[in-house]
């Protein structure tokens, strides 16, 4: 695991949204077909996509605020966030996949961004961060309780994993969230029958169960999603609220949720929830971004 810092640089490229000479589509695909199971799709996210991940930052509190990105991919979402954070923020940036890792460690944007933010990579999986290894004792004091965030964005390609990972990812989160933190993941339509109909039935079994799994998830902190049907494929984007505490969404014999004592920030006070739509079929995507969740 590699874990740094990456230091401003001066003369921003333009424009400042894309990539230089548009590589990031030829990775994302190279890297698809290579290892499909950790990337969960064969291009990077489009801008409705990214904005909509991005939401929590966009509508944020006036005060600094600490960010994680789990699953970057090339950048779409990561260079967003690095547009739109302010001097005294932080952005923690993990990403498992060794060329995608590279590929935001040179990234000029990111190294241009302004230079009273702070940008942390770990080229590591979520799970493996040091702080993410064993929850905090009951009772430990909130400096030893490790990093928390007030919003984490999600580019996990859920539905690839088994069901149990995904609750162990979820729970995760949780423990990460500062009490009223906030989080957004997205997922593709229309996956659960294409997976059945060209996986099979245990395939398809493991795919539906991960679905429901997400769906419970949301009913317990759900505050809306938002059906982005000019992303390829289609998408849709959720934005959830940790309460704090220990929580009990997830399956008889599942692992509770730490409570979550002492944020690294100040919580973001309550905001109205969003206005939501409803997808019957999705599938968790990678590497990405969203389109403006209302709220």
């Amino acid at each position: 695991m590699t874990n740094e810092r990456l230091h401003h640089r001066p003369d921003p490229p333009s424009p400042l949204y894309s990539s230089p000479a548009g590589g990031d589509h030829l990775l994302f695909l190279a890297e698809a077909l290579r290892t499909f199971h950790d990337t969960g799709a064969l291009a990077p996210s489009g801008p409705e996509l990214v904005n909509a991940l991005v939401v929590p930052v966009t509508s944020r509190p006036n005060r600094p605020i600490s960010v994680l990105e789990v699953g970057a991919g090339t950048g779409v979402v990561t260079r967003r966030l690095a547009q739109v954070l302010r001097p005294g923020d932080r952005l923690h940036v993990v990403e498992a996949n060794p060329r995608f890792a590279e590929r935001l460690r040179e990234d000029p944007v990111l190294a241009a961004r302004h230079p009273g933010v702070g940008l942390r990579l770990s080229a590591c999986r979520v799970e493996e961060l040091p702080e993410c290894r064993r929850p905090a004792p009951e009772g430990a004091r909130a400096e030893d309780r490790g990093q928390r965030y007030d919003v984490i964005v999600s580019g996990l390609p859920f539905t690839n994993f088994e069901p149990a990972q995904v609750r162990d990812i979820l729970d995760l989160y949780l423990r990460l969230l500062a009490p009223g933190g906030e989080l957004t993941y997205f997922g593709y339509l229309g996956t659960t029958t294409a997976r059945s109909l060209t996986s099979g039935p245990r395939r398809g079994a493991r795919h539906r169960a991960v679905v429901r799994l997400l769906r419970r998830f949301e009913e317990a902190y759900g505050l809306g999603e938002r059906t982005v049907w000019r992303n390829v494929p289609p998408a849709r984007a959720c934005l959830l609220r940790s309460p704090g505490g220990r929580e009990t969404w997830a399956p008889t014999g599942s692992p509770a949720v730490e409570p979550a004592v002492g944020p690294a920030v100040e919580p973001a006070p309550p905001s109205k929830a969003p206005s939501t739509t409803t997808a019957t079929d999705t599938a968790t995507g990678s590497a990405g971004g969203a389109a403006p969740v209302p709220r």
